[in-house]
């Protein structure tokens, strides 16, 4: 699954795109001037390699994504949880929590979420 690991500007890029789109392809390349400092030929060489990657797609001079910001960052979650913590929440809250104190608005969200996972798994 390396297509769904981007470096830090090519996570700038996915968010401009994700946050413009649809966007032509031309206002792309002016978003990207301006953002990030970059000519046209850079743009569309990274627009390109994301495109081959399967996370956007080009089509007509419209950019539009194949898979949204949030499915992204959930399979890319899922890969490191299963990369470093053998695909066990519990041993990523263990290693989370020892090396810092989680806020009351943190435990309290987790114990939402926990209580919904909770919830669906008992309809099924």
């Amino acid at each position: 699954m390396p297509g769904w690991k981007l470096g830090q500007i090519e996570s700038q890029f996915a968010d401009i795109i994700w946050d413009n789109e649809p966007i032509q392809s031309g206002d792309l390349v002016q978003l990207s001037q301006e953002k990030l400092s970059w000519k046209k030929p850079t743009t569309y060489t990274v627009l390109r390699k994301l495109c081959q990657r399967g996370l956007f797609q080009n089509q007509a001079g419209i950019v539009t994504s194949v898979i949204s910001r949030r499915d992204f960052r959930a399979l890319r979650g899922q890969q490191l949880l299963d990369e470093y913590f053998e695909g066990s929440l519990v041993r990523l809250i263990r290693a989370i929590t020892h090396r810092r104190q989680l806020s009351s608005q943190e435990i309290t969200e987790i114990k939402r979420l926990l209580d919904k996972a909770s919830d669906n798994t008992k309809k099924r």
